[in-house]
């Protein structure tokens, strides 16, 4: 599979624009207790427990097995990713023996890409992105997925004043929260009885398109559980096109990180287009 196909089905699943104490720590398997019932909590009794339990973290880097699924084939890989709180995050495309095939940032208000392979790279503002894809995020709402944690479209954090823009349904000890963005798009998070967030899903006005992002193998890493797996599933009309299966391992917390995107002067600049067209197997 190209290098083109690779960026264009991580832009299409969620972006990929797609943990753990100082020093790394081996992860430890926990095991999830019982669902049982369990009284039902107030809104914000409830809000606060899942914002105690998410994840939290400076900076985290970590390598993920990933295994790529489009257009009814599958190719796997190894990715490095590199990410920096509410500032951006960097993931290293490498499938053969170490060696680099592309690579994405994505920053609070843009997403770049080194294609090495074919020697040319991306560089768009989100703005200028509006309207190409049928699902929209910003930044932090994707540093979430990756994350594990609950959010809100279009904020940047979950305060105790945006609690009341979700619709929360408590069913045992399990819940449903949802809430509608102003584009018409349709947020839906499910937890457990020790409030893990257990996927999200996101759909677009139409109800045609939509995002299944969910989580799994939760670990103690640090102080807080996380997945160490996670199935990203990008649908039309509730029928899978295109995913992804992201394995963590090697994580890391809190170190000193420095990224590098630098562009080398020789490669050729395309738009976001020209990848939808590779993917897509039009002509360019």
């Amino acid at each position: 599979m190209s290098g083109g196909r690779w960026i264009g089905i991580f832009l299409l699943v969620g972006g990929l624009w797609v943990a753990l104490l100082t020093g790394c720590k081996t992860a430890k398997q926990v095991e999830a207790n019982a669902p049982g019932k369990e009284e039902a909590m107030s809104p914000e009794v409830f809000f606060r427990s899942l914002e105690e339990q998410a994840f939290r973290f400076r900076t985290l880097t970590a390598r993920l097995n990933v295994d790529l699924e489009v257009g009814g084939r599958t190719m796997s890989s190894r990715v490095d990713m590199k990410m920096v709180k509410d500032s951006a995050f960097q993931l290293s495309v490498q499938p053969f023996l170490g060696i680099e095939i592309f690579r994405m940032e994505l920053s609070r208000d843009s997403i770049k890409v080194l294609d090495r392979m074919n020697r040319r790279y991306m560089a768009e503002n989100y703005e200028k992105l509006r309207g190409q894809t049928p699902i929209e995020f910003n930044f932090y709402n994707l540093q979430a997925l990756f994350t594990n944690r609950l959010f809100l479209p279009g904020e940047a954090e979950l305060t105790p004043a945006l609690y009341r823009r979700f619709a929360l349904n408590q069913e045992g000890a399990s819940a449903e929260i949802r809430t509608e963005d102003a584009m018409g798009l349709l947020y839906t998070f499910r937890t457990d009885g020790e409030r893990k967030l257990l996927s999200t899903y996101v759909s677009d006005a139409a109800r045609s398109y939509a995002l299944r992002w969910t989580y799994a193998d939760f670990r103690a890493v640090g102080e807080r559980l996380f997945p160490m797996r996670m199935d990203v599933r990008v649908l039309k009309e509730s029928a899978s096109v295109g995913g992804l299966a992201l394995s963590y391992s090697r994580v890391r917390l809190n170190e000193p990180m420095r990224m590098d995107f630098s562009i080398p002067s020789k490669y050729e600049r395309i738009t976001f287009a020209q990848i939808v067209r590779t993917i897509t197997h039009l002509n360019p």
